[in-house]
């Protein structure tokens, strides 16, 4: 049995200083949530609309991480397990901008994978996302503008073996997303994915230092030969650089782009 690792409750890196807004990215007045927020690239998400100027609200299952991070950039903390519906429909979804980000992985072949498992993957990957955003779009609709990022995978376009829970889950999230765009376009809100590949986050580094283990090799090599295999750029994504394309997705140079799933994996399926 393999361990399950979740994106959502790795501990902030606090020490990674907020960037500078660019030119024309003023989220002054708008109200963001992020989910899975108190790491990896939820974190950034979070320090990047900040630094654009919105007002961020941290949602993550850890409740003191979630303060951390909201203390830094002067958000606001919800602890909240996205799996529990309850919990997801007690959180003001009243926003501008909404980042499904919080997710996990579980690593087994499909016989083997436990079925509790898998629903409690779909639920926070796929259902937590669709309740958000149908109580955030009636208040986007009001205010004639929003937007909905999701931050997939390439898991998202292209499977993999052992991942059928995490496949799953991102290809739900990509159609889910793109019915949104349709049926919100005329309200002014735009609603598009994010898709990654490996991004340097601890739950990938924790899937690396497995790999090395199983596969008898160093960690650097396990990236080069293994996970990145099929890529041509072989490098991790960094988090800042997903956050980086989010905040495009909400500037006003990116209100023509919806529907879309904007793939950022070094070439990987360019095959």
């Amino acid at each position: 049995m393999f361990p399950i690792e979740e994106e959502c409750v790795v501990p902030p890196n606090t020490s990674q200083p907020s960037p500078q807004s660019p030119a024309g990215l003023d989220l002054s007045g708008r109200r963001a949530l992020v989910t899975g927020a108190a790491g990896g690239i939820g974190l950034a998400c979070a320090r990047r609309l900040a630094a654009a100027g919105a007002e961020v609200v941290i949602v993550d299952l850890r409740e003191e991480e979630a303060k951390a991070v909201a203390e830094e950039i002067g958000g606001r903390a919800v602890a909240a397990d996205l799996s529990d519906a309850a919990a997801v429909e007690g959180i003001d979804c009243d926003v501008d901008i909404l980042v499904n980000n919080a997710g996990l992985q579980h690593v087994a072949p499909v016989t083997e994978f436990p079925p509790d498992v898998f629903a409690r993957i779909q639920r926070i990957m796929v259902e937590a996302p669709f309740r958000l955003a149908r109580r955030a779009l009636p208040g986007m609709y009001d205010r004639g503008w929003g937007r909905i990022v999701g931050i997939s995978s390439v898991h998202g376009r292209i499977a993999s073996p052992y991942k059928v829970a995490y496949v799953a889950a991102k290809h739900a999230l990509e159609g889910m997303t793109k019915v949104i765009a349709l049926e919100a376009a005329e309200h002014g809100v735009t609603a598009n994915c994010v898709s990654p590949a490996y991004v340097r986050t601890p739950l990938v580094e924790h899937q690396i230092a497995d790999q090395a283990a199983a596969h008898g090799m160093e960690p650097d090599r396990v990236v080069d030969e293994v996970m990145l295999a099929r890529a041509a750029i072989r490098r991790l994504i960094e988090p800042e650089d997903v956050a980086e394309m989010v905040a495009y997705l909400c500037s006003p140079h990116a209100s023509m782009i919806t529907g879309a799933s904007l793939t950022m994996d070094g070439g990987w399926t360019a095959h």
